[in-house]
């Protein structure tokens, strides 16, 4: 059981040469205190982003864009609302400088993934020199996203086992 699916980027560094652009989507178990927008087990995604130009501007477009996208589609509970992004700084022991992006949901701000620019000794633990390569990393819950796109109250529904719940998708 895994806490997050960082160890797969690491172990892609090692057999690839940049530039690239990877997802990693794996499930993933936590040991804290349940509420409606925490649970002990879930589906992450990670990105990582690799290339001589990568900047946190990058980051910032290549993100927004998805969540427009995402939001937008058929299907959302968000009927087109316009996303509200704020990004705060954080820590993240494999990125620096590293933040937090969060989304408005229901008049109140829900973290949505923590993400940063890799640390330069990432790099040069997969022998990439870091005054050449610069990326960007992020990780964000499936469900999560799915709660803000379909205006799930309480993320426990997803694994409550409850057909009211399911049958409703």
């Amino acid at each position: 059981m895994r806490t997050h699916t960082s160890p797969m980027q690491i172990r892609y560094m090692e057999t690839h040469n940049p530039p690239f652009q990877i997802i990693v989507p794996g499930r993933v178990f936590r040991y804290e205190a349940t509420d409606a927008s925490h649970e002990t087990n879930f589906y992450q995604v990670e990105g990582l982003m690799v290339g001589k130009d990568v900047s946190l501007a990058n980051f910032k477009f290549v993100i927004e864009e998805f969540f427009k996208k995402f939001f937008a589609s058929t299907g959302s509970a968000r009927g087109g609302k316009e996303i509200e992004f704020r990004y705060r700084p954080s820590y993240f022991p494999f990125v620096e400088p590293g933040v937090e992006v969060d989304i408005k949901f229901e008049n109140k701000w829900l973290e949505i993934m923590g993400a940063g620019m890799v640390h330069h000794n990432v790099f040069e633990a997969v022998k990439y020199n870091p005054y050449e390569w610069q990326g960007f990393a992020f990780g964000m819950s499936l469900e999560r996203l799915t709660m803000i796109k379909y205006n799930i109250p309480d993320i426990r529904l997803f694994y409550s086992g409850d057909l009211r719940f399911i049958n409703q998708f």
